[in-house]
């Protein structure tokens, strides 16, 4: 199933053309948009407890967040920084659109301390025998 969208072009600030451009499914959701769903069906949230919980008001929760998931909106950093807090994840994990990156990254903030160090050591000396 593809979805439309109405695209307006700007001529030099003077024409307008309407047209109708076709987004593939897999286009349609952002890289925001998928990896919140992925965090939000993992941590086993529901649309609207997510919302609430990262503080959206109950009747408009759902919505915003499905929104965001489909990614015909994207929140602000600072909102986007409260879901990765509810779903305990990194908020750079939301942002990679490297899927190995982001396993590396969802893995990485669920260390501890001295497990990060371990890692961090680790992937400079892998680095070095290059």
């Amino acid at each position: 199933m593809h979805r439309f969208y109405d695209k307006r072009r700007d001529f030099g600030g003077r024409h307008y053309e309407y047209r109708r451009v076709k987004i593939s499914p897999s286009r349609s959701r952002s890289v925001f948009g998928a990896r919140l769903r992925l965090a939000r069906l993992a941590a086993g949230l529901p649309q609207d407890k997510l919302g609430v919980k990262a503080g959206l008001d109950e009747g408009t929760a759902s919505a915003r967040i499905s929104r965001y998931e489909s990614g015909i909106h994207e929140p602000n950093v600072a909102f986007a920084n409260r879901l990765a807090e509810e779903l305990r994840v990194p908020l750079a994990y939301f942002y990679s659109t490297d899927d190995d990156l982001a396993k590396l990254i969802l893995w990485f903030g669920q260390l501890g301390m001295k497990q990060r160090k371990l890692l961090l050591e680790y992937a400079s000396r892998l680095k070095a025998t290059d």
